[in-house]
């Protein structure tokens, strides 16, 4: 006789280095869309009297940070979603994953968001969801962020980064992968720090395997 399927979980799961991965199915995201968040706040040091009054002051007008994802699906193809070169992808069509518009305000509520779209999970082989910093900070470093996935119809998934110590201009979030028709979701939370003259997007991919053909973009 067959095990009986793992019950459904429908409470938040948040990924940790120790516990690093969880499956959709589990947390009832089969279908439908699921958002993928990224929210910020940079924690500034203050000398003086701005550090006596002890709050920690959140300042985005500075910073550009961009949501972005690798994408491989089930027939070979690959690609990439980034508001660079307007390749915000497409949710009901191939790749089935769709950046919402580049936000400069520093999204003081909402952060980044990604959409992608579950009732064609068996159409991904691999998604990998990271962010690059284009202005207002040489690396991640002071930078408290939270990624959030949230399936339409289950509970969701959770982590937060570690602090940043290298002089990192991309991150890697989150990896997911379909195994055996279940996208199962892992915290990467990398910082990687690219080569001179090499992209953010390039040094993902070549961190990752992805194998793909780059050429030079502005946003």
């Amino acid at each position: 006789p067959t095990a009986p399927p793992a019950p459904v979980r429908l409470t938040k799961v948040t990924l940790t280095k120790e516990a690093p991965a969880v499956s959709l199915t589990k947390q009832g995201g089969t279908s439908g869309a699921m958002r993928v968040n990224l929210n910020w706040q940079v924690h500034k040091q203050f000398t003086g009297w701005a550090a006596k009054l002890g709050r920690p002051v959140a300042q985005h007008a500075d910073l550009d940070l961009d949501l972005c994802a690798l994408f491989e699906l089930s027939d070979g193809s690959k690609g990439v979603i980034q508001s660079l070169g307007n390749a915000f992808g497409a949710l009901h069509q191939p790749p089935y994953i769709h950046l919402d518009g580049d936000d400069r305000t520093g999204a003081v509520t909402s952060g980044e968001n990604l959409t992608i779209n579950l009732d064609h999970k068996d159409a991904f082989r691999r998604v990998l969801i990271f962010v690059t910093i284009y202005e207002g900070a040489r690396s991640f470093a002071d930078l408290h962020a939270t990624v959030t996935l949230q399936p339409q119809h289950g509970a969701a998934v959770d982590f937060s980064l570690d602090e940043c110590t290298v002089p990192s201009t991309v991150c890697a979030l989150a990896l997911i992968t379909n195994q055996n028709g279940d996208l199962v979701v892992q915290r990467e939370a990398r910082y990687l720090v690219p080569e001179r003259g090499v992209s953010p997007q390039r040094t993902v991919d070549h961190a990752y395997g992805w194998g793909m053909n780059w050429t030079p973009g502005r946003k």
